[in-house]
C-alpha cells in the first residue's frame, strides 16, 4: 500500500470512528451524561480515600471505629479463605463521609403492576435502579417519574459495589454498624465484585444477600464463637428479618392478585382506592408479628410504601429459599464448591 492510499485509508478510518462516536453519544445521550456524573462521583470518592493506616493513627477516630476497620480486614481475608470469593484490594482504604450521606438511588414501578422500571446501559446491561451523588438530582428524577405515572422512591445508600472495576473504599458510615450487620454488608458487596450477571439485578441481589447472610454466620462463629453476644444478636436480627421479609413477600403476592383482577373498565381512581386499601392492610398487619427487635413494628410510622418498596423485597429476598436449597442439597454447604460452580456457570461482567 503506497503512502497516498495509506493516508486515504487512515482518513476514512478516523472519519468512521468519529461518526460512530457521535452516533453513540446521540443515541445514548442521557446515559452518557448519567455515566459521566457517576464517574465523577466515583472518582471523587476514590481519589479522596486514604489508606486505612492513616485512620488507625488518627486521634479523631475512636477505638471502636478502629476496631471495625481492623475487623473489615479480617472479613476480607475470610471471604477468600472460607467463602471462595475473589481476592481484591477493596476496603483497604477509607473515605471519610464527615457524617454526611453521599449516594442516593431512585427506583420506579408501574402503579398497578409489580413490574420495575429498568434503565439500560451499554456493556453493563439493565438495572432496576439509578444512583446519584447529588440528592437534588435524585429527587428531580423521582418527580419526573411520578409525573409520568410511575410509583417512584428515593432511598439513601450506605454502601455499593463497583463490581470489581475499582477498589471500593470503606465508607466511614459503615463503622456505625454492629459487628454482625457490618460483616453481612461487606460480604454482600464483595460477592458483587466476584460475580455479577448482566441484566439480572434480582438474581445478583438475592445471591449477594444469601452469601452475605450465610457468610456472616460462619465468620461470627469463627471470630467470636457460637455463644458470643455478636453471634446471638446477629441471629436474632436475622430471624426478625426473615419474619419481616416473608410477611412482605406474602404481601407482594396479595398485591399481584389484586392487580391481576383489575379490568380495563375500572377507573384509575377505583384502582388506586383498592390498591391503597390493600397496602394499608398489609402495613397494619406488621403490628401482629413477633419480633425480638421492636423497631420493626415502627417501620411505617414515617412513610407509606408504594410498589417500589414491595419490588425491593422481591429483588433482594424473593429467591433466598432457592439459593439455600441449592447450596445445602447440591453442594453440601461448601462455599468454595458453590462459588466455583457459579463462576463457571455465569460469564463474568468483565
Amino acid at each position: 500500500m503506497n503512502k497516498t492510499l495509506m493516508i486515504i485509508w487512515l482518513k476514512r478510518f478516523f472519519l468512521t470512528l468519529l461518526l460512530s462516536v457521535f452516533c453513540f453519544l446521540g443515541y445514548y445521550h442521557e446515559e452518557t451524561i448519567y455515566g459521566i456524573r457517576q464517574g465523577l462521583g466515583q472518582i471523587d470518592i476514590i481519589t479522596n480515600a486514604k489508606p486505612i493506616e492513616v485512620f488507625l493513627k488518627d486521634t479523631s477516630f475512636t477505638d471502636q471505629q478502629k476496631e471495625k476497620i481492623r475487623l473489615i480486614q479480617e472479613i476480607r481475608q475470610f471471604t477468600v479463605d472460607s467463602l471462595g470469593l475473589n481476592p481484591s484490594e477493596s476496603y483497604t482504604k477509607l473515605y471519610d463521609q464527615k457524617g454526611k450521606p453521599i449516594l442516593w438511588t431512585i427506583t420506579a414501578c408501574k402503579p398497578f403492576e409489580l413490574k420495575a422500571k429498568k434503565w439500560s446501559f451499554p456493556i453493563f446491561g439493565a438495572f432496576s435502579y439509578k444512583g446519584f451523588f447529588d440528592e437534588k438530582l435524585a429527587t428531580q428524577a423521582k418527580e419526573e417519574l411520578k409525573n409520568e405515572g410511575w410509583d417512584a422512591e428515593v432511598g439513601r445508600v450506605s454502601a455499593w459495589s463497583t463490581l470489581g472495576i475499582l477498589n471500593d473504599p470503606i465508607l466511614s458510615g459503615m463503622l456505625e454498624r454492629n459487628e454482625g450487620s457490618l460483616t453481612q454488608l461487606i460480604i454482600h458487596e464483595l460477592t458483587h465484585g466476584t460475580l455479577y450477571v448482566k441484566s439480572s439485578v434480582s438474581y445478583n441481589e438475592n445471591l449477594a444477600d444469601f452469601v452475605g447472610d450465610e457468610g456472616a454466620k460462619k465468620f461470627l462463629v469463627y471470630k467470636f464463637g457460637q455463644h458470643s453476644l455478636e453471634y446471638v444478636k446477629y441471629m436474632a436480627r436475622k430471624k426478625d428479618r426473615k419474619t419481616f421479609s416473608e410477611y412482605i413477600l406474602q404481601g407482594t403476592k396479595e398485591l399481584d392478585t389484586l392487580y391481576n383482577s383489575f379490568t380495563e373498565a375500572m377507573s384509575v381512581e377505583e384502582k388506586t382506592r383498592l390498591k391503597d386499601q390493600k397496602i394499608k392492610k398489609i402495613t397494619e398487619g406488621i403490628q401482629d408479628l413477633s419480633f425480638a427487635n421492636s423497631g420493626y413494628c415502627r417501620y411505617f410510622e414515617d412513610f407509606t410504601p408504594n410498589n417500589t418498596f414491595f419490588m425491593s423485597y422481591k429483588r433482594y429476598r424473593g429467591q433466598q429459599n432457592d439459593f439455600k436449597e441449592e447450596f445445602e442439597n447440591d453442594f453440601n454447604s461448601d462455599f468454595h464448591a458453590y462459588m466455583d460452580y457459579l463462576k463457571e456457570t455465569y460469564k463474568p461482567l468483565f
